[in-house]
Protein backbone atom coordinates (compact mmCIF):
# COMPACT_ATOMS: atom_id res chain seq x y z
CA UNK A 1 0.00 0.00 0.00
CA UNK A 2 1.48 3.72 -0.83
CA UNK A 3 2.09 5.99 2.02
CA UNK A 4 0.07 9.26 2.01
CA UNK A 5 3.56 11.07 0.86
CA UNK A 6 3.77 8.72 -2.28
CA UNK A 7 0.12 9.11 -2.93
CA UNK A 8 1.01 13.03 -2.96
CA UNK A 9 3.86 12.72 -4.91
CA UNK A 10 1.73 11.06 -7.69
CA UNK A 11 -0.71 13.85 -7.96
CA UNK A 12 0.79 16.84 -7.97
CA UNK A 13 -1.73 19.53 -6.85
CA UNK A 14 1.15 22.02 -5.69
CA UNK A 15 1.71 22.69 -9.33
CA UNK A 16 0.22 25.88 -10.88
CA UNK A 17 -1.45 25.64 -14.13
CA UNK A 18 -2.15 28.21 -16.58
CA UNK A 19 -5.90 28.34 -17.57
CA UNK A 20 -5.89 31.89 -19.08
CA UNK A 21 -6.80 31.71 -23.04
CA UNK A 22 -8.23 28.09 -22.41
CA UNK A 23 -12.21 29.18 -22.53
CA UNK A 24 -12.20 29.33 -19.21
CA UNK A 25 -15.22 30.44 -17.63
CA UNK A 26 -13.41 30.98 -14.30
CA UNK A 27 -10.16 32.92 -15.80
CA UNK A 28 -11.87 35.07 -18.62
CA UNK A 29 -10.68 37.90 -16.08
CA UNK A 30 -8.13 40.46 -16.72
CA UNK A 31 -4.41 39.81 -16.58
CA UNK A 32 -3.86 41.28 -12.82
CA UNK A 33 -7.64 39.60 -11.15
CA UNK A 34 -7.01 36.02 -9.44
CA UNK A 35 -10.33 34.18 -9.95
CA UNK A 36 -11.57 32.51 -6.68
CA UNK A 37 -15.26 32.54 -7.35
CA UNK A 38 -16.75 29.92 -9.61
CA UNK A 39 -16.89 26.22 -8.21
CA UNK A 40 -14.53 24.27 -10.26
CA UNK A 41 -10.82 23.34 -9.25
CA UNK A 42 -7.35 24.65 -10.75
CA UNK A 43 -5.76 21.06 -10.75
CA UNK A 44 -5.80 18.50 -13.34
CA UNK A 45 -8.36 15.44 -12.84
CA UNK A 46 -7.60 12.50 -11.85
CA UNK A 47 -4.95 10.47 -14.46
CA UNK A 48 -7.30 7.77 -14.91
CA UNK A 49 -9.91 9.88 -16.21
CA UNK A 50 -7.91 11.71 -18.26
CA UNK A 51 -6.78 8.20 -19.77
CA UNK A 52 -10.51 7.34 -20.57
CA UNK A 53 -11.37 10.13 -22.06
CA UNK A 54 -7.81 10.25 -24.23
CA UNK A 55 -8.38 6.12 -24.99
CA UNK A 56 -12.18 7.55 -25.99
CA UNK A 57 -11.27 10.59 -28.47
CA UNK A 58 -8.54 8.36 -29.96
CA UNK A 59 -10.96 6.11 -31.55
CA UNK A 60 -12.16 9.18 -33.71
CA UNK A 61 -15.77 9.27 -34.48
CA UNK A 62 -18.00 10.31 -31.95
CA UNK A 63 -21.67 9.25 -32.97
CA UNK A 64 -24.55 9.29 -30.48
CA UNK A 65 -24.18 7.32 -27.10
CA UNK A 66 -26.19 4.65 -24.78
CA UNK A 67 -25.36 4.07 -21.10
CA UNK A 68 -23.97 0.07 -20.50
CA UNK A 69 -24.31 -1.34 -17.55
CA UNK A 70 -21.01 -0.29 -16.57
CA UNK A 71 -22.16 2.84 -15.95
CA UNK A 72 -24.92 2.08 -14.04
CA UNK A 73 -22.64 -0.45 -11.87
CA UNK A 74 -20.21 2.44 -11.46
CA UNK A 75 -22.84 4.34 -9.56
CA UNK A 76 -23.69 1.48 -7.36
CA UNK A 77 -20.88 0.64 -6.40
CA UNK A 78 -19.27 4.32 -5.25
CA UNK A 79 -22.14 4.85 -3.35
CA UNK A 80 -22.47 1.12 -1.83
CA UNK A 81 -18.63 1.67 -0.86
CA UNK A 82 -18.40 5.40 -0.13
CA UNK A 83 -21.48 6.35 1.13
CA UNK A 84 -23.27 3.19 2.25
CA UNK A 85 -26.37 3.15 0.34
CA UNK A 86 -27.75 0.99 -2.02
CA UNK A 87 -29.45 1.93 -5.32
CA UNK A 88 -31.02 -0.09 -7.51
CA UNK A 89 -30.33 0.06 -11.39
CA UNK A 90 -33.78 1.52 -12.49
CA UNK A 91 -33.46 4.03 -10.13
CA UNK A 92 -30.90 6.08 -11.88
CA UNK A 93 -31.57 8.47 -14.72
CA UNK A 94 -28.50 9.99 -17.16
CA UNK A 95 -28.74 13.42 -17.23
CA UNK A 96 -26.41 16.56 -18.46
CA UNK A 97 -25.73 17.84 -15.14
CA UNK A 98 -27.71 18.56 -11.89
CA UNK A 99 -29.17 21.93 -12.63
CA UNK A 100 -30.60 21.21 -15.72
CA UNK A 101 -31.89 18.27 -13.89
CA UNK A 102 -33.53 20.52 -11.49
CA UNK A 103 -35.01 23.03 -13.62
CA UNK A 104 -36.38 20.64 -15.82
CA UNK A 105 -37.72 18.67 -11.91
CA UNK A 106 -39.15 22.30 -10.55
CA UNK A 107 -41.19 22.37 -14.80
CA UNK A 108 -42.34 18.68 -14.50
CA UNK A 109 -43.38 18.33 -11.08
CA UNK A 110 -44.86 21.79 -10.11
CA UNK A 111 -47.27 24.61 -11.92
CA UNK A 112 -46.57 28.06 -12.56
CA UNK A 113 -47.14 30.21 -9.27
CA UNK A 114 -46.51 27.48 -7.01
CA UNK A 115 -43.74 27.48 -4.28
CA UNK A 116 -40.91 26.28 -3.86
CA UNK A 117 -38.53 25.88 -0.17
CA UNK A 118 -35.21 26.49 -0.55
CA UNK A 119 -32.81 26.87 2.84
CA UNK A 120 -31.40 29.99 2.51
CA UNK A 121 -27.96 30.94 2.16
CA UNK A 122 -27.84 28.60 -0.09
CA UNK A 123 -26.23 28.04 -3.95
CA UNK A 124 -27.58 30.90 -6.02
CA UNK A 125 -28.19 29.06 -9.10
CA UNK A 126 -31.48 27.50 -7.14
CA UNK A 127 -33.50 30.89 -8.02
CA UNK A 128 -32.60 30.53 -11.35
CA UNK A 129 -34.13 26.91 -11.40
CA UNK A 130 -37.48 28.31 -9.51
CA UNK A 131 -38.17 32.01 -10.98
CA UNK A 132 -36.67 31.19 -14.17
CA UNK A 133 -39.83 28.76 -15.00
CA UNK A 134 -42.65 31.12 -13.42
CA UNK A 135 -42.59 29.37 -10.16
CA UNK A 136 -42.38 31.38 -6.59
CA UNK A 137 -38.99 31.01 -3.95
CA UNK A 138 -40.03 30.79 -0.53
CA UNK A 139 -37.01 30.86 1.85
CA UNK A 140 -36.43 29.57 5.17
CA UNK A 141 -33.13 30.66 6.47
CA UNK A 142 -30.88 28.81 7.91
CA UNK A 143 -30.13 29.83 11.18
CA UNK A 144 -26.82 31.64 12.15
CA UNK A 145 -25.12 31.45 15.55
CA UNK A 146 -22.17 33.67 14.86
CA UNK A 147 -20.22 29.93 14.28
CA UNK A 148 -22.32 27.82 12.53
CA UNK A 149 -25.84 27.38 10.52
CA UNK A 150 -28.67 25.73 11.75
CA UNK A 151 -32.17 24.61 10.24
CA UNK A 152 -35.33 26.30 11.92
CA UNK A 153 -37.46 23.45 11.63
CA UNK A 154 -40.31 25.10 13.34
CA UNK A 155 -39.98 28.23 10.32
CA UNK A 156 -39.44 25.17 7.81
CA UNK A 157 -42.77 23.87 8.82
CA UNK A 158 -44.38 27.08 8.38
CA UNK A 159 -43.35 27.27 4.95
CA UNK A 160 -43.87 23.40 4.19
CA UNK A 161 -47.44 23.55 5.16
CA UNK A 162 -48.30 26.65 2.82
CA UNK A 163 -50.88 24.91 0.26
CA UNK A 164 -48.97 25.81 -2.22
CA UNK A 165 -45.94 24.72 -1.74
CA UNK A 166 -45.16 21.85 -3.49
CA UNK A 167 -41.83 21.09 -4.05
CA UNK A 168 -38.45 21.49 -1.56
CA UNK A 169 -34.78 21.93 -2.98
CA UNK A 170 -32.60 20.52 -0.21
CA UNK A 171 -28.84 21.23 -0.36
CA UNK A 172 -26.97 17.85 1.11
CA UNK A 173 -24.12 18.85 1.87
CA UNK A 174 -25.01 22.77 2.20
CA UNK A 175 -23.70 25.63 -0.52
CA UNK A 176 -21.84 27.88 0.35
CA UNK A 177 -21.77 27.36 4.37
CA UNK A 178 -20.27 23.84 3.82
CA UNK A 179 -22.33 21.78 6.76
CA UNK A 180 -22.80 18.36 7.02
CA UNK A 181 -26.98 17.89 7.72
CA UNK A 182 -27.03 14.94 10.00
CA UNK A 183 -29.09 12.13 10.09
CA UNK A 184 -31.79 13.60 12.44
CA UNK A 185 -32.63 16.69 10.94
CA UNK A 186 -32.77 14.68 7.30
CA UNK A 187 -35.28 12.40 8.79
CA UNK A 188 -37.14 15.44 10.18
CA UNK A 189 -36.89 16.54 6.96
CA UNK A 190 -38.49 13.47 5.47
CA UNK A 191 -41.47 13.41 7.70
CA UNK A 192 -42.75 17.21 7.37
CA UNK A 193 -42.22 16.54 3.99
CA UNK A 194 -44.33 13.81 3.41
CA UNK A 195 -46.30 15.27 6.12
CA UNK A 196 -47.70 17.89 3.78
CA UNK A 197 -47.02 16.52 0.00
CA UNK A 198 -43.98 18.33 -0.51
CA UNK A 199 -41.41 16.01 -3.12
CA UNK A 200 -37.49 17.17 -2.08
CA UNK A 201 -35.52 17.40 -4.42
CA UNK A 202 -31.73 16.48 -2.97
CA UNK A 203 -28.94 18.37 -4.89
CA UNK A 204 -25.80 16.00 -3.75
CA UNK A 205 -23.28 16.99 -5.90
CA UNK A 206 -20.51 17.92 -3.10
CA UNK A 207 -20.67 14.82 -1.05
CA UNK A 208 -17.77 13.65 -2.02
CA UNK A 209 -15.50 16.68 -0.68
CA UNK A 210 -16.37 15.89 2.89
CA UNK A 211 -12.85 16.37 5.12
CA UNK A 212 -11.13 13.03 5.46
CA UNK A 213 -13.21 11.42 7.80
CA UNK A 214 -16.07 13.33 7.78
CA UNK A 215 -18.96 11.11 5.88
CA UNK A 216 -22.39 12.94 4.38
CA UNK A 217 -25.13 11.01 4.89
CA UNK A 218 -27.58 10.82 1.79
CA UNK A 219 -31.15 11.63 2.28
CA UNK A 220 -32.67 8.68 0.48
CA UNK A 221 -30.54 6.41 2.86
CA UNK A 222 -32.29 8.18 6.27
CA UNK A 223 -35.79 6.11 5.73
CA UNK A 224 -38.67 4.73 3.52
CA UNK A 225 -40.38 7.90 4.23
CA UNK A 226 -36.85 9.65 2.78
CA UNK A 227 -36.48 7.54 -0.28
CA UNK A 228 -40.30 6.88 -1.70
CA UNK A 229 -40.36 10.94 -1.60
CA UNK A 230 -37.25 12.26 -2.46
CA UNK A 231 -35.13 12.84 -5.94
CA UNK A 232 -31.53 12.37 -5.29
CA UNK A 233 -28.76 14.82 -7.84
CA UNK A 234 -25.48 13.05 -7.84
CA UNK A 235 -22.02 13.53 -10.37
CA UNK A 236 -18.75 13.06 -10.46
CA UNK A 237 -18.27 16.70 -12.26
CA UNK A 238 -17.50 18.55 -9.10
CA UNK A 239 -15.26 15.94 -6.94
CA UNK A 240 -13.28 15.10 -9.89
CA UNK A 241 -13.46 18.57 -11.78
CA UNK A 242 -14.96 17.57 -14.92
CA UNK A 243 -18.42 19.93 -14.73
CA UNK A 244 -17.23 20.82 -19.16
CA UNK A 245 -17.75 17.17 -19.35
CA UNK A 246 -21.62 17.33 -18.83
CA UNK A 247 -22.80 14.29 -16.78
CA UNK A 248 -24.69 13.40 -13.71
CA UNK A 249 -27.75 11.26 -12.92
CA UNK A 250 -30.71 11.25 -10.72
CA UNK A 251 -31.98 8.76 -8.31
CA UNK A 252 -36.27 8.39 -7.96
CA UNK A 253 -36.97 4.99 -5.65
CA UNK A 254 -40.58 5.72 -6.17
CA UNK A 255 -41.74 4.15 -9.38
CA UNK A 256 -44.57 6.59 -10.32
CA UNK A 257 -42.62 9.93 -9.36
CA UNK A 258 -39.19 8.30 -11.41
CA UNK A 259 -41.64 8.31 -14.61
CA UNK A 260 -42.29 11.66 -14.37
CA UNK A 261 -39.04 13.17 -13.84
CA UNK A 262 -37.93 10.31 -17.05
CA UNK A 263 -40.66 12.07 -18.81
CA UNK A 264 -39.61 15.60 -17.79
CA UNK A 265 -35.88 15.27 -18.61
CA UNK A 266 -36.41 14.06 -22.19
CA UNK A 267 -39.13 16.31 -22.72
CA UNK A 268 -36.47 18.85 -22.04
CA UNK A 269 -33.53 16.86 -23.94
CA UNK A 270 -31.37 16.27 -21.07
CA UNK A 271 -30.97 13.21 -21.02
CA UNK A 272 -28.30 11.86 -23.36
CA UNK A 273 -25.19 11.56 -22.86
CA UNK A 274 -22.39 13.01 -25.22
CA UNK A 275 -19.53 10.98 -26.56
CA UNK A 276 -16.84 11.58 -23.30
CA UNK A 277 -19.36 11.29 -20.10
CA UNK A 278 -20.07 7.67 -20.09
CA UNK A 279 -16.38 6.56 -20.13
CA UNK A 280 -15.73 9.82 -17.90
CA UNK A 281 -18.14 8.64 -14.93
CA UNK A 282 -17.17 5.34 -15.56
CA UNK A 283 -13.66 6.01 -14.47
CA UNK A 284 -14.26 8.44 -11.99
CA UNK A 285 -16.20 5.99 -9.62
CA UNK A 286 -14.26 2.56 -10.26
CA UNK A 287 -10.39 4.11 -10.55
CA UNK A 288 -10.18 7.65 -9.58
CA UNK A 289 -10.45 6.60 -5.34
CA UNK A 290 -6.96 7.21 -4.66
CA UNK A 291 -6.84 10.74 -6.31
CA UNK A 292 -10.03 11.83 -4.76
CA UNK A 293 -8.68 10.66 -1.39
CA UNK A 294 -5.50 12.52 -2.21
CA UNK A 295 -7.22 16.01 -3.23
CA UNK A 296 -9.83 15.76 0.06
CA UNK A 297 -6.52 15.71 2.23
CA UNK A 298 -5.20 18.66 0.11
CA UNK A 299 -8.07 20.72 0.63
CA UNK A 300 -8.47 20.19 4.13
CA UNK A 301 -4.63 21.41 4.27
CA UNK A 302 -5.84 24.99 2.18
CA UNK A 303 -8.91 25.24 4.96
CA UNK A 304 -6.45 25.08 7.90
CA UNK A 305 -3.76 27.56 6.03
CA UNK A 306 -6.69 30.18 5.46
CA UNK A 307 -8.43 29.69 9.21
CA UNK A 308 -4.64 30.33 10.35
CA UNK A 309 -4.04 33.21 8.54
CA UNK A 310 -7.72 34.92 9.73
CA UNK A 311 -6.92 34.06 12.99
CA UNK A 312 -3.03 35.46 13.02
CA UNK A 313 -3.30 37.92 10.35
CA UNK A 314 -6.50 39.26 9.49
CA UNK A 315 -8.83 39.12 12.58
CA UNK A 316 -11.57 41.02 10.83
CA UNK A 317 -13.10 38.36 9.05
CA UNK A 318 -13.76 34.92 10.29
CA UNK A 319 -14.37 32.11 8.15
CA UNK A 320 -17.69 29.73 9.10
CA UNK A 321 -16.33 26.03 10.20
CA UNK A 322 -16.90 23.73 7.07
CA UNK A 323 -17.04 19.78 6.90
CA UNK A 324 -17.59 19.56 3.03
CA UNK A 325 -17.02 21.42 -0.25
CA UNK A 326 -13.60 23.69 -1.09
CA UNK A 327 -16.08 26.72 -0.72
CA UNK A 328 -15.52 28.44 2.27
CA UNK A 329 -18.49 31.07 3.88
CA UNK A 330 -16.18 34.41 5.29
CA UNK A 331 -18.33 36.35 8.15
CA UNK A 332 -17.07 39.50 7.22
CA UNK A 333 -20.11 41.41 10.02
CA UNK A 334 -16.93 43.43 11.30
CA UNK A 335 -16.24 45.02 8.05
CA UNK A 336 -19.53 45.36 6.15
CA UNK A 337 -22.86 43.89 5.91
CA UNK A 338 -22.56 45.08 2.19
CA UNK A 339 -19.81 41.96 0.54
CA UNK A 340 -21.47 43.17 -2.94
CA UNK A 341 -20.00 46.66 -3.02
CA UNK A 342 -16.69 45.43 -0.83
CA UNK A 343 -16.53 42.56 -3.41
CA UNK A 344 -16.27 44.78 -6.02
CA UNK A 345 -13.67 46.83 -3.85
CA UNK A 346 -11.49 44.01 -3.63
CA UNK A 347 -11.94 43.21 -7.37
CA UNK A 348 -11.00 46.92 -8.61
CA UNK A 349 -8.08 47.47 -6.08
CA UNK A 350 -6.51 43.77 -5.83
CA UNK A 351 -7.28 41.97 -8.54
CA UNK A 352 -9.07 39.30 -6.01
CA UNK A 353 -12.62 37.64 -7.62
CA UNK A 354 -14.29 36.20 -5.04
CA UNK A 355 -18.19 35.97 -5.06
CA UNK A 356 -20.30 38.14 -2.99
CA UNK A 357 -22.92 36.69 0.03
CA UNK A 358 -25.94 38.62 -1.37
CA UNK A 359 -27.17 36.11 -4.26
CA UNK A 360 -26.87 33.45 -1.59
CA UNK A 361 -29.99 34.86 -0.02
CA UNK A 362 -30.30 35.01 3.49
CA UNK A 363 -27.82 37.04 5.91
CA UNK A 364 -25.50 36.43 2.76
CA UNK A 365 -25.25 40.36 2.39
CA UNK A 366 -22.37 39.96 5.60
CA UNK A 367 -20.16 36.69 3.53
CA UNK A 368 -18.00 36.68 0.80
CA UNK A 369 -17.78 32.87 -0.81
CA UNK A 370 -13.72 31.95 -1.60
CA UNK A 371 -13.13 28.85 -3.60
CA UNK A 372 -9.99 27.50 -1.76
CA UNK A 373 -9.44 24.63 -4.72
CA UNK A 374 -6.25 25.71 -6.09
CA UNK A 375 -2.43 25.30 -5.15
CA UNK A 376 -0.97 26.89 -2.37
CA UNK A 377 1.19 29.45 -3.87
CA UNK A 378 -2.14 30.83 -5.66
CA UNK A 379 -4.09 30.51 -2.56
CA UNK A 380 -1.36 32.39 -0.61
CA UNK A 381 -1.57 35.10 -3.10
CA UNK A 382 -5.25 35.28 -2.59
CA UNK A 383 -5.15 35.81 1.30
CA UNK A 384 -2.34 38.22 0.58
CA UNK A 385 -4.97 40.06 -1.45
CA UNK A 386 -7.73 39.76 0.71
CA UNK A 387 -5.28 41.20 3.46
CA UNK A 388 -4.82 44.12 0.97
CA UNK A 389 -8.13 44.12 0.03
CA UNK A 390 -9.29 44.88 3.76
CA UNK A 391 -7.03 46.95 4.83
CA UNK A 392 -7.51 49.58 1.78
CA UNK A 393 -11.46 49.53 2.57
CA UNK A 394 -11.07 50.04 6.20
CA UNK A 395 -9.34 53.70 5.37
CA UNK A 396 -12.02 54.54 3.20
CA UNK A 397 -14.93 54.11 6.34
Amino acid sequence: MQSRNEVRMKYNFDQVINRRNTNSLKWDVKENELPMWVADMDFETAPEIQEAIKKRAAHGIFGYSILPDEWYEAYIGWWERRHHVTFEKDWLIFTTGVVPAISSIVRKLTTPAEKVVIQTPVYNIFYNSILNNGRVVLESPLQYDGREYHMDLVDLEKKLSDPQTSLMILCNPQNPAGKIWDRETLAKIGELCAKYHVVVVSDEIHCDLTDPQKEYVPFASVSETCAQNSITCIAPTKAFNIAGIQTAAVVVPDDTLRHKVWRGLNTDEVAEPNVFAVDAAIAAFTRGEPWLNALREYIAENKKQVATFLETELKEITVVPSEATYLLWLDCSRITDDTKTFARFLREQTGLYVSAGAQYGGDGSKFLRMNIACPKATLQDGLARLQQGVFAYQKTK
